[in-house]
């Protein structure tokens, strides 16, 4: 959508200006009016500058989540305080390192300096704050407790932060391991096995077939690697951009569910995510029609999202969460059985949140063992592939020296 500029005035006759983001002029205008402030002019804001500050935002430093959990927690203490909100974003912005975060937090200030909230601000950085983050701050604003929202999304940020980090360290053997072998193929194939060709075209013998193949496939490295290369780096590229369309989102989030050993762990933790999610909007106070719609786009996971989507449009036609939980296929018993209790109880919220602390216990355990099941895949495959470069390169050697030993 296009970007205007606007000059007006507040409710108290000040002069105020900035820039919005909506589909036309008037809908730049309605938004003014709902927050108080009466548009003079809206003008669409110059093309090259809009271009050029996204590619400034594209190509600078990105924002890490260590970054928003630490404004969270610096924002929760200064509004604890009684630090004004300009002057809290005033200062924050001076204290950080990050140019693209200091702009962000120098952004929100302009905007909220200029007549608007702190959720129109966010709006304005959706590769920065989520949806859940956005919703979270509105309900703050709206009951007047902003530094409890900040809080709260602190503590969130933060448990996500520590499964992410887990699932990353779990995951960096295996990928080492991996790498490691692809390497050890390429050295093998362009250096090892070409010096072994060359001692037996010398003995002018029939090579076994295995050794004739690990010839082949080395020549093939030598002579087409450049393909080879090319072909990888071509593949990744599709593979990429089949992934970040919609469909193709959908069936890699979808497969990635089915991964073995790992496939499990992500579900799981996905599951923790829901769980965590939906806890924390309901407890803040919004509504379950939209907090559902904010725990879809939370979990980070198009499949899944589907089916809290699908849960959603349930429970506007009137059927109870537990009903559409169950229709959707996608919880175990042991979540429907706790949403069915929530339900009963009126205490969703806390029972979503001892949800989430069993499968996150879950999650943790299995990711302290995940070395140990993946390590007898990782031997099996070294194994194998030692098994057929060794026949490969020696047996013919043992064949050359049985017929010496006969011929002797």
């Amino acid at each position: 959508m296009p970007n205007f500029q606007y000059k007006g005035r507040n409710q108290r006759g000040e002069p105020v200006n900035g820039r919005l983001e909506a589909a036309t002029a008037d809908a730049v205008a309605t938004q003014l009016f709902n927050t108080g402030v009466t548009p003079i002019d809206i003008v669409e804001a110059n093309s090259s500058q809009d271009v050029f500050s996204a590619l400034n935002f594209k190509f600078g430093q990105s924002v890490k989540l260590e970054e928003i959990i630490l404004f969270c927690r610096q924002m929760y203490t200064l509004l604890k305080a009684g630090v004004p909100i300009l002057r809290a974003l005033k200062g924050l912005r001076e204290s950080v390192q990050n140019p693209t975060m200091a702009n962000m937090i120098g952004d929100l200030g302009d905007t909220l300096d200029a007549g608007l909230d702190l959720t129109s601000a966010l709006k304005r950085h959706p590769d920065i704050f989520s949806s859940l983050f956005v919703s979270l701050v509105q309900v703050g604003e709206a009951t007047g407790r902003l530094d409890g929202a900040f809080l709260q999304l602190a503590k969130y940020l933060e448990l996500e932060q520590d499964t992410r980090n887990r699932i990353k360290a779990a995951v960096r053997y295996p990928i080492f391991v991996f790498a490691t072998i692809a390497i050890a193929i390429g050295i093998i194939n362009v250096w090892v096995i070409p010096a072994f060709t060359r001692i037996y075209a010398t003995f002018h013998a029939k090579l076994p077939i295995l050794t004739r193949f690990l010839i082949a496939t080395s020549n093939f490295s030598i002579h087409y690697g450049y393909l080879i290369i090319a072909s990888m780096v071509m593949t990744a590229f599709s593979l990429r951009a089949y992934i970040n369309s919609p469909i193709g989102r959908y069936n890699w989030h979808k497969l990635k569910l089915k991964i073995p050993i790992i496939g499990s762990i992500l579900y799981r933790a996905t599951l923790a995510r829901f769980a965590r999610s939906l806890s924390v909007t309901l407890k803040s106070g919004v509504p379950l029609v939209q907090g559902l719609t904010i725990v879809s786009r939370a979990v980070d996971n198009e499949f899944i999202g589907a089916r809290i989507m699908q849960m959603r449009d349930g429970v506007e036609r009137g059927e109870t969460i537990n009903r559409t939980a169950a229709a959707t296929g996608m919880f175990p018993p042991l979540v429907i059985q706790m949403i069915a209790v929530g339900e009963e109880t009126g205490a969703v919220d806390d029972l979503m949140n001892d949800v989430a602390d069993y499968y996150e216990r879950e999650v943790d355990y299995d990711l302290k063992n995940l070395s140990s099941a993946i390590e007898p895949i990782l031997i099996i495959i070294a194994a194998v592939m030692v098994l057929v470069l060794a026949l490969g390169v020696f047996l013919p050697m043992w064949d050359l020296a049985r017929a010496a030993k006969g011929g002797g």
